[in-house]
């Protein structure tokens, strides 16, 4: 057994037609972990989590899921994982009580043993237990989802833009019911277009572009390798011009205000203050804006 929730080796896909969607991937996800798994569209995020799920074969390498290996062992490697895919996928005339008994009966799992209910109540769908899944909204249908994911209660989860077209109010419920999850010992993998949720949300981030991972790394580090900083400046009078020694990337945006962008890697906002006031300005107000996911995020999958 291995410590990793999921380890990949040499991971590649090259569909017909030539098209080569990974590239030897080499990635752990740390057990217990919430971990967040971002790149652009076409990156190769969906190629990776279809071969994880067993819908995409992979072309060459290795994967493992709590131990076991996708081809040696793979009835144990499908047990051990639970997607939440992309699409809101149902049969239209299944209730939800039976789209979960149902699963559960294809992952084996005894009837005595079944969660139905306790699942649709943690969803908060324990009142549409019996109506037609297509009368559900989006967002119950997206907690539906979850819910199926969970029926053989596997010990890694995947989120596969769990959040697209959902409302903040539940969305956040989504959320909350994810951390009970995660807090309980369960291993989540995310995957979103929302990098506030995963700056958020997540303990750990790779970012793959282009079928390779180009960054894999605790989140508070891979927000520290950014290097801009922002630092808003007003000051006592109207600004004629920008004071020298401030950099090409300072801008006049009021009256008396000035936005001073800076790597802080090799700047301090002290010296960048010195140079206000030695152009004879008094400083009246002054605040800073750290980069975020998304600056990391663009600079890391810029073309």
């Amino acid at each position: 057994m291995t410590d990793a929730a999921i380890s990949l080796r040499g991971l590649e896909k090259t569909y017909a037609g030539g098209k080569r969607a990974l590239k030897g991937i080499d990635l752990d996800i740390p057990r217990g972990s919430m971990f967040g798994l971002l790149g652009p569209n076409g990156a190769g995020k969906s190629t990776l989590i279809n071969i994880l799920a067993g819908l995409v074969n992979k072309t060459a390498g290795t994967a493992r899921v709590w131990g076991f290996d996708i081809d040696e062992h793979p009835r144990n490697a499908k047990r051990a994982i639970g997607i939440v895919p992309q699409e809101l996928f149902f049969d239209a005339f299944f209730t939800p009580f039976e789209t979960l008994e149902l699963q559960a009966g294809l992952f084996g799992v005894a009837p005595k043993a079944r969660r139905t209910m306790e699942l649709l109540r943690a969803v908060r769908l324990e009142d549409k237990a019996h109506v037609y899944s297509r009368t559900l909204s989006g967002g119950m249908k997206r907690r539906l989802l979850v819910a199926k994911a969970l029926v053989h209660n596997p010990p890694v989860l995947i989120l596969d833009e769990p959040t697209a077209g959902v409302d903040i109010e539940l969305r956040q419920q989504l959320w909350d019911y994810v951390r009970e999850l995660h807090a309980g010992g369960t291993t989540v993998v995310l995957t979103t277009h929302y990098l506030e949720e995963a700056e958020t949300l997540c303990d750990r981030i790779a970012i793959v572009n282009r079928g390779e991972i180009v960054a894999n790394d605790m989140t508070s580090t891979l927000l520290a390798t950014a290097g801009d900083k922002k630092l808003m400046v007003t000051v006592d009078r109207d600004i004629a011009e920008i004071p020298t020694g401030l950099g090409e990337r300072t801008e006049i945006v009021g009256e008396r205000r000035l936005a001073i962008t800076y790597d802080k890697r090799r700047h301090q906002a002290g010296e960048l203050l010195a140079a206000v006031a030695a152009a004879g300005l008094m400083v009246v107000d002054v605040s800073t804006t750290e980069a975020d996911l998304e600056d990391v995020f663009l600079e890391l999958t810029r073309a």
